[in-house]
């Protein structure tokens, strides 16, 4: 859910949220009395007197979050069957191009072709349907990220007006497709968020879940078979 495609999205929507909560100071109210307190404070840099910088991994505050993770598992288990409908269909185009490999020099020209223009058929059967998951999967990862988000936006405002800091950056993404090019450990806030908004959401930590079914990799164009030496019978 949290992988590249998401990313320029998610740093609109986390530069647009966190924003307008830090500019009408909505988060001046904190949703629970423990919530700033749920962690010590970072360790901030200093770029100049009175300033001081944090950093934050906003999607791994989010999906790290109980929330997030509940929310998360929850996707995986709704998209599981569609997972295994693709698991099938590419096992079944798998076996088509083994059957096409191994006997096409065997089989003659119409039975070839037909073997073929199955193997396409279903070929493109798949593609369509790998690619229907995966922009429906990206949709609902985005919507649930923008959901917590907009929930946790005044949390991280709340924790840097708490402790003083001037400037919080995203690090979600890495150099060069951040403009952080390093930042040290004893300067990020993320772990500090996660815990003030398990604390404000209320929601407890979801149980262990096992590793979710991979998605099969997209078929490969059709093999032609060898050329046959003798006539087909």
């Amino acid at each position: 859910m949290t992988s590249k495609f998401l990313r320029s999205v998610l740093a609109i929507a986390v530069f647009s949220m966190i924003s307008a909560w830090a500019q009408t100071g909505g988060a001046a109210t904190p949703s629970s009395p423990s919530a700033a307190a749920a962690s010590p404070a970072a360790s901030p840099t200093t770029t100049g007197p009175g300033t001081k910088v944090g950093t934050i991994n906003v999607e791994a505050a989010v999906f790290g979050s109980n929330e997030g993770r509940r929310d998360a598992d929850a996707l995986t288990k709704k998209l599981e069957p569609r997972q295994n409908e693709l698991k099938s269909q590419k096992e079944e185009l798998d076996g088509l191009q083994k059957q096409y490999d191994t006997q096409g020099d065997k089989l003659n020209e119409d039975a070839k072709a037909t073997l073929l223009k199955q193997i396409e058929t279903k070929k493109k059967s798949f593609e369509r349907a790998y690619q229907d998951f995966q922009e429906d999967g990206q949709n609902q990862g985005k919507e649930i990220f923008a959901r917590i988000l907009q929930k946790m936006a005044p949390t991280i405002v709340k924790y840097a007006q708490d402790n003083s800091f001037q400037l919080i950056v995203d690090t979600s993404n890495n150099w060069p497709q951040s403009q952080v090019l390093w930042s040290g450990e004893g300067v990020d806030i993320t772990k500090a968020i996660v815990e003030a908004y398990n604390t404000s959401s209320g929601v407890a930590a979801p149980a262990p879940t096992g590793a979710p079914a991979k998605v099969p990799a997209k078929p490969a164009a059709p093999r032609p078979a060898a050329p046959s030496t003798t006539p087909p019978k």
